[in-house]
């Protein structure tokens, strides 16, 4: 992710080449748009997500559900922990001042929430999937154990996704006062050599299609379709009563595409080299999609179906087993299916 590498407009080209993996310093309103809500999701995030964590791990039964949505949450968990980092950056325009090497875990923990949190959700709607057109061999299969295998793997894909990134943040001082933590996609010092510029405008290009077909378009993909399926079996034999898991599917779908599509537009704009206004209203739509995607999406999926009113009457314990546990629905729809 490159939230937090922006800089000065770029005057001639060999500048632009050599901040290629920056973008232009905000203009003081749009700073004050991007930090404030980047310092309140931190102090919410950090709080609700801790909640959600405690009552997830200590307070319910270990089931598929209640892990995958733990992992789920953890990884929206970390990205928080990162938010202040990235404010404090832009409040002191853009200079670094925590060092390289947080500067390199920075970068790296906010790309592992990113691929995590994308492939929790695909593994989540795939769950589903199997639960409802599959009924059978989840009754046999789909168990606690099985959850943590699928948690491992994300958690080992997610992880191997995001150590490039690790390496080639650095930090870089243009002798003005002013230290930026950027990326060096040629992992070289020589930022005048044609061949290294070229080097890393390819590898560049390779990170930002790899990062949009397996962080974007490949879950999307999967998300649509194990949510469509599932919704259309469950509609067509009449097993759900209550509309409250189609609303579940769609604010998934809607959710995971408002959320993530601008971050994948903008980087585009940066690879292009894109020095507009445009860049800087992405700026500004990515940081608060993703802040909002980072603290409140677990919320969306707590409060989505339930009347509001009875809410505040519930206990949160007894809200959290409503939303995370193994819903009846769900068993109703397995157990018929099997009967079938």
């Amino acid at each position: 992710m490159d939230l937090a590498t922006s800089t000065d407009y770029l005057i001639n080209v060999s500048a632009l080449v050599r901040n290629s993996t920056h973008f232009p310093s905000p203009a003081s309103k749009a700073k004050l748009i991007i930090t404030l809500p980047v310092f309140m999701s931190f102090i919410i995030g950090t709080i609700t997500n801790g909640l959600y964590l405690w009552v997830l791990k200590f307070k319910m039964k270990r089931t598929v559900n209640t892990l995958l949505f733990f992992h789920l949450i953890l990884s929206y968990f970390i990205m928080t922990w990162v938010l202040p980092f990235m404010a404090t950056s832009f409040l002191q325009d853009n200079h670094w001042s925590f060092g390289t090497a947080m500067c390199k875990v920075f970068n790296g923990a906010l790309s592992l929430g990113m691929f995590t949190s994308v492939f929790f959700l695909s593994a989540i709607s795939l769950d589903r999937y199997l639960l409802t057109l599959h009924p059978v061999w989840s009754q046999q299969h789909r168990t606690p154990r099985w959850a943590s295998n699928i948690t491992l793997g994300v958690w080992i894909s997610a992880t191997a996704l995001s150590t490039p990134y690790l390496v080639f943040r650095e930090t870089y001082d243009d002798h003005k006062g002013t230290v930026i933590c950027r990326n060096n996609y040629a992992v070289s010092a020589n930022w005048n050599s044609k061949e290294i510029q070229e080097l890393r405008k390819w590898i560049h290009a390779a990170c930002f299609i790899s990062r949009f077909l397996l962080g974007f378009l490949l879950p999307f993909f999967i998300i649509i379709f194990c949510y469509g399926r599932a919704a259309h079996k469950m509609k067509e034999r009449g097993l759900v009563k209550s509309s409250k898991p189609f609303k579940v599917m769609l604010t998934a779908i809607i959710s995971f595409f408002v959320c993530w599509m601008p971050y994948h537009i903008y980087q585009g704009l940066i690879l292009t080299q894109n020095q507009s206004i445009f860049l800087q209203f992405t700026l500004v739509l990515t940081v608060i999609t993703t802040s909002f995607n980072t603290v409140f999406s677990p919320t969306l999926y707590l409060f989505i179906g339930e009347d509001f009113k009875r809410v505040f009457k519930k206990s949160i314990l007894a809200l959290f087993e409503s939303t995370f546990s193994e819903d009846s629905s769900t068993e109703r729809t397995q157990n018929l299916n099997s009967g079938a």
